[in-house]
């Protein structure tokens, strides 16, 4: 794989503005404020600053992309033939926007957001594009948590899919003439999530599966057709299919429905079925995981795999990759057709169109038309060799403490977690991304320097091991259950993955080590679990021992002090092991001060921990809580963290902004 480059809007150093709110921020939170004895408290600004993107949809000749992360949420209008960001609106809830749909007059545009909690608040918004100037407006929710997919019938009437709500996910349906949003049932009672809907004028189909909590109590990819008429579900799924986790996506073009699936542990599939007889279907083996986004132009059908564009000919029966000649294209959230060639929304915040013919391209980089970039949600941070680091959506912000300058390097998918090692990151990249590392040295861009079965795709915590010289990966794989230990040899380059030393249904959440021992935390997709911690030689995989200290709760973080291992659990629980004698001496609750996915670290002697609301630490000999830094408000995506550098200070989030923790009382 080539190397991801630097982002080209990386050299404006996220915009005067940012940094000028950066620097008042840092001198009105700066250490010399805090009384002595207190922890000195730095506010170092914005973690991550980025216009991040999940959605796009052409109307005419405007091309409306749907932000992620930020705060507010908010669609802009790029029109194409200008290059310039034209139009915008706020909506008022939820966090990203995945999905937009436009009615067949091209007036209202629908979308729907992804939400952290349910709730009576909206999950469903319409923008109406002849009066630009007035914001969307709230048009009411469908009952599952969040909107994963909209599709306008030709008689304008929206139906969507979702999931999120620890229920199973139904078809909802809004008709514009009464206002009312309706549950037109749950057609797989076994299904997780449905990620994609596309709608005629009698039929709509509902396409789902599981994407999290896999194994073999939930359902594969699975495809219903809804009878408008008759109000009844039928299951018209491709057997070819059947193996694959979900169904990824949906369209309708040219009397075919075409559909697309997000796999797993062998390649995803594409099939383009007839809507007159859905027995009737030709379908093929694509490249990679995932098959989503698709556009007709011409004889082919034109969709995003996670490496760029394919084209599928339903005459040959194949899937090819087209070679591109601009820049990586990294996460693609929008294919359109446009003027004899496609236009792509690539999440590393540019739109590109593209001659499929020949893979020339032209990018217009949306912050230089015009889009408002703002402070993301964070996927986690590494602190040391003079930088801290902090992972978004298809970004990495590198912010150096000589000039206080921040760098975006792009980078695909997540960085879940890193580690800083001899002055090289290495991180963590979901979705099955593998390992990748960034010398800020040698001026080299990012890079993968390994990589791993596909199945095993979200890492959750990276460590180093200073007695074997390896780097260490606590990962899951979502839609098979399980997960995975992985290592790397940074001299030597080698690599292992020992799947499922846990078992087969616990992820692998957490991973500490001490002397050469890596211990690793197990958890269910809930907060209760097993939450099964086990000891093992990381080089070997040879199983030293295993206990669970509070059966019933998914662990959450692990970290070493001495002889003890910490470990806390999703549940609110704290406890410490003594590895010498494998015997659990401290458990308490700790509900008061953090629970879900939390953070450890060891530093100065003492352990820390970070929660959404919370710095906390406790006593080497009582092993009692105290709080370092309350109310943090931390603005993380996937659990919080807390890192340290050289010099013994912490890194964590208040609110969206990185703080630097000296805790002099304590160290």
């Amino acid at each position: 794989m080539s190397p991801i480059q630097f982002s080209r809007r990386s050299v404006i150093q996220i915009g005067a503005a940012s940094l000028a709110a950066a620097a008042v921020a840092s001198n009105r939170s700066s250490a010399s404020a805090a009384p002595l004895n207190e922890p000195q408290v730095t506010d170092l600004g914005p973690a991550v600053v980025q216009f991040s993107l999940m959605s796009a949809t052409l109307v005419g000749e405007t091309l409306y992309i749907g932000s992620r992360n930020l705060d507010p949420v908010k669609i802009i209008g790029l029109h194409v033939p200008t290059g310039r960001v034209t139009r915008s609106s706020v909506l008022g809830t939820g966090h990203s926007i995945q999905t937009m749909a436009a009615d067949p007059s091209g007036r209202y545009l629908y979308a729907g957001v992804l939400q952290s909690s349910t709730g009576p608040q909206p999950n469903l918004y319409r923008w109406d594009l002849t009066t630009p100037e007035t914001p969307a407006q709230a048009i009411g929710r469908i009952g599952d948590r969040d909107v994963r997919h909209l599709s306008v019938s030709p008689d304008g009437r929206l139906y969507a899919v979702g999931g999120g709500s620890g229920t199973a996910p139904a078809l909802w349906e809004y008709d514009p003439a009464t206002g009312q949003v309706v549950n037109l049932g749950v057609p797989d009672a076994k299904a997780t999530l449905a990620r994609a809907v596309a709608a005629t004028e009698t039929t709509v189909f509902f396409g789902a599966g599981s994407t999290l909590g896999g194994g073999g109590n939930v359902s594969r990819a699975c495809l219903y057709a809804y009878d408008r008429a008759a109000k009844s579900f039928t299951q018209i799924t491709p057997a070819e299919m059947l193996p694959d986790p979900s169904i990824r996506d949906l369209a309708v073009a040219g009397g075919r429905l075409l559909v697309g699936s997000a796999a797993s542990t062998e390649a995803a599939k594409v099939a383009s079925m007839d809507l007159d007889d859905l027995t009737s279907y030709d379908i093929a083996t694509s490249i990679g995981k995932t098959a989503k986004n698709f556009s007709t132009l011409g004889e082919g059908v034109y969709f995003a795999n996670e490496a760029g564009i394919c084209r599928y000919s339903r005459e040959a029966g194949s899937v090819e990759q087209i070679t591109l000649t601009g820049p990586s294209l990294g996460e693609i959230w929008g294919v359109a057709r446009y003027q004899g060639g496609l236009l792509v929304t690539s999440g590393y915040g540019f739109v590109a169109s593209i001659d499929p013919a020949t893979g020339a391209s032209t990018q217009t980089d949306l912050t230089e038309a015009g889009a408002p970039a703002g402070a993301q949600v964070v996927m986690s941070i590494a602190a040391g060799a003079g930088y801290v680091y902090a992972g978004g959506n298809g970004v990495i912000a590198r912010h150096a403490f000589r000039d206080r300058s921040v760098l975006n390097l792009q980078a695909p998918g997540e960085a879940k977690d890193a580690v800083i090692v001899g002055g090289t990151l290495y991180t963590g990249q979901y979705n099955s991304q593998g390992i990748w590392a960034h010398d800020p040295s040698s001026g080299e861009s990012i890079k993968q320097v390994a990589t791993f079965p596909g199945e095993q795709n979200r890492p959750q915590d990276v460590c180093w091991d200073d007695v074997n010289k390896l780097v260490l990966v606590a990962a899951q794989a979502d839609t098979e259950g399980g997960g995975s230990l992985w290592t790397y040899d940074p001299r030597t380059h080698e690599t292992t993955c020992r799947i499922n030393p846990i078992d087969a249904q616990q992820y692998l959440r957490a991973v500490a080590t001490r002397e050469g021992v890596a211990y690793v935390g197990g958890s269910l997709q809930g907060t209760t679990g097993p939450g099964t911690v086990v000891a093992l030689n990381p080089v070997t995989g040879e199983e030293l021992w295993r206990q669970a200290p509070l059966p019933g709760a998914s662990v959450s973080a692990l970290a070493t002090r001495g002889k003890h291992l910490y470990g806390l659990t999703r549940k609110g629980g704290l406890f410490v092991i003594d590895v010498t004698t494998q015997k659990i001496v401290h458990t308490a609750d700790i509900r008061t001060v953090g629970t879900g996915f939390m953070a450890l670290v060891t530093n100065r002697g003492v352990v820390y921990a970070a929660s959404e609301t919370n710095v906390f630490c406790f006593d080497p000999k009582t092993f009692a809580v105290s709080v370092v830094l309350a109310d943090t408000k931390g603005g993380w995506y996937s659990g919080s963290h807390i890192v340290k550098d050289e010099q013994g200070f912490l890194y964590t989030l208040r609110e969206r902004n990185l703080v630097r923790i000296n805790d002099i009382a304590r160290g």
